[in-house]
């Protein structure tokens, strides 16, 4: 029997603010456990929560970005349970009237496809404490710095079809919050967490099949990993005539399975109802104008005007517009060096290479815009070659120090007086008398052989274009 995967994505979003959601607390990643806790966030008898503005803001971004509805009032509701990181026994969150619902967004599905990913909801949230759990003693601890930190909480709609899809559509989430500026989308610190509910059904069918939730998931890979394991697993149970439970599972990395944690929770097992210490949000027309025409250039519109404005083929500009930063690092180079081809080259071959080696992004590259385009300066006036160019590209990322500065220090001026290049064209072809008899026999590829001999005994420097003319010049005479 032929089996129709189904997947939803729950991803949890970490704004990037610097105080709490109801506190004015610190959000900094990395302090020493429970420094930055207050009686709000720790929930003691008698203090009052204060919404922080600028969370609703990046939210609304957010939902804005995604093609959201967002609702003119949404609630804050209570999710009760108790567990030893939630110090109030509930977590702040909203349920029946969120900030946003209905939105979509496109993700790429290979060979220049995209498929439309529907977004149930948006909402906003606090995070909840961590808990450390000794390896040596059967002992456990809690850190409730992140408890109050404020999420977004992004809910989609069950249209993704792959693992693969999956994946696609978490790298896009993450992509638009950092265009957005409202999170830095990084799994590994928390900042961007997934849940994924999965279920089979046979091709054809409407009805939804039994789902698993999968938690426990720091990274893309993890999150596709785990997705392929479970259809693996659903599907053998199907096929052998077997139910699949509803349940959450833990995804063990270390052995590639998914292992059973809980039955699955259903909305009224929270027993959810509305905030009482929290007046509902008001979302004016005027506040979201604002927020809208705050908003940057988003990644999809920008690949389109890369390939429009600056004539590059799709691969060119998607690469270009994987980030902000490195969008942004490409025009600056284009204002100075009016050549977008050449520029988008130099980008993603030569410098992304460099930051690949590096484990570096675009924003931490030694090399800045207008460094690149003194470069590219000096090879298009003949000052270096190509191939020295590369040479000094990277000798700029090492240093820190401008091309120019790096040509002078190490005499790397591409030789074009003739006479001087003559003398060296005349002893390759002594050296190589056998090559010089094949290309006037009719063998001209030996031509670029020769060129690469004149390259080597100049140690680069020779101007490519010269030496071809010197050289056939002297073998066609």
């Amino acid at each position: 029997m032929d089996f129709e995967v189904v997947i939803g994505l729950e991803v949890h979003v970490q704004l990037r603010t610097e105080s709490k959601i109801f506190c004015t607390c610190s959000t900094t990643f990395g302090a020493p456990p429970n420094t930055h806790t207050c009686p709000v966030c720790l929930g003691m008898p008698g203090v009052l929560p204060v919404l922080n503005k600028k969370v609703v803001d990046y939210a609304l971004r957010m939902a804005i970005a995604t093609n959201c509805r967002c609702n003119p009032l949404s609630q804050f509701a209570r999710k009760n349970y108790f567990y030893p990181d939630l110090p109030k026994g509930y977590q702040i969150s909203q349920y029946e009237l969120p900030l946003a619902e209905h939105g979509w967004i496109e993700i790429d599905v290979g060979e220049g496809e995209t498929r439309r990913i529907g977004i149930t909801r948006i909402h906003l949230e606090e995070d909840a404490g961590k808990l450390i759990h000794d390896e040596s003693r059967p002992v456990s601890y809690v850190d409730l710095n992140r408890t109050g930190v404020p999420l977004i909480e992004i809910v989609s709609e069950p249209d993704i079809r792959a693992p693969e899809e999956a994946n696609a559509y978490l790298r896009k989430l993450r992509q638009l919050v950092r265009y957005l500026g409202v999170s830095d989308g990084n799994m590994e610190e928390g900042s961007l967490r997934c849940d994924a509910n999965i279920s089979l059904r046979p091709r054809g069918r409407e009805e939804f099949g039994t789902k698993a939730e999968l938690k426990n998931m720091n990274s893309f890979k993890h999150v596709q990993k785990a997705l392929e394991y479970e259809v693996r697993r659903q599907t053998a149970l199907l096929m052998d005539g077997k139910e699949v439970v509803q349940e959450t599972r833990l995804w063990d990395p270390a052995k590639g399975i998914t292992k059973a944690m809980r039955g699955k929770e259903e909305a009224h097992d929270y027993r959810y109802f509305p905030d009482p210490d929290l007046v509902p949000v008001e979302v004016s027309k005027d506040w979201l104008e604002e927020v809208e025409k705050d908003l940057p250039e988003l990644p999809d519109a920008r690949r389109r005007r890369f390939q429009e404005e600056y004539g590059l083929p799709f691969y060119d500009a998607d690469v270009l517009t994987a980030s902000k930063a490195l969008a942004d690092y490409y025009e600056a180079c284009v204002k100075g060096f009016p050549n977008p081809k050449i520029v988008s080259n130099w980008v993603m071959v030569e410098l992304l290479r460099l930051l690949k080696q590096d484990a570096r992004d675009i924003s931490q590259c030694p090399v800045s815009p207008d460094a690149l385009v003194q470069l590219l300066k000096l090879v298009d006036d003949g000052t270096i070659s190509g191939k020295i160019a590369k040479m000094v590209l990277e000798e700029c990322y090492q240093s820190g120090k401008m091309p120019r500065e790096v040509v002078e220090e190490k005499n790397l001026v591409q030789m074009s007086d003739e006479s001087a290049l003559q003398e060296v064209v005349d002893k390759v072809l002594s050296a190589f008398p056998k090559e010089v008899e094949k290309y006037r026999a009719g063998k001209k590829k030996v031509l670029g052989f020769l060129v690469g001999q004149v390259m080597k005994e100049t140690k680069g420097q020779a101007n490519p274009q010269k030496v071809n003319e010197i050289l056939r010049k002297v073998l066609d005479g």
